[in-house]
């Protein structure tokens, strides 16, 4: 999607740290982070929101949550735990169209983040 900013970031148009890197999935840190550790793990395969995974595409699910756990391993949160929040669609908060999983830790996070 050439509109994308987040296929603009995996394709080096726009700058971002990137924490990890695999051939499917990309992970950078959150430019608004909610918390310490704050980081976006995303498949490079464009795919718009948790609603438009089909039987074709679903397959990258274990590639993103593999790299999650070696991303909070890395950054040394895996041990006292984190969170991870997909949000869809407007209503669900969505802000980018392109699947994306926030990786938060580093902290106390309490029961919930509204």
């Amino acid at each position: 999607m050439s509109d994308c900013i987040f296929c603009k970031i995996i394709n080096r148009e726009i700058p971002a740290t990137i924490v990890y890197e695999d051939d499917k999935v990309i992970a950078f840190n959150d430019i608004s982070p909610a918390a310490p550790v704050h980081v976006l793990v995303i498949p490079k395969q464009h795919i718009d929101s948790v609603s438009q995974l089909n039987e074709e595409n679903v397959r990258v699910l274990p590639d993103i949550y593999l790299a999650i756990n070696k991303i909070a391993e890395k950054l040394g949160i895996k041990e006292n735990g984190f969170r991870v929040i997909v949000n869809n669609g407007k209503d669900g908060g969505q802000v980018v169209y392109h699947l994306h999983f926030h990786l938060i830790g580093g902290k106390k996070l309490g029961s919930l983040i509204v």
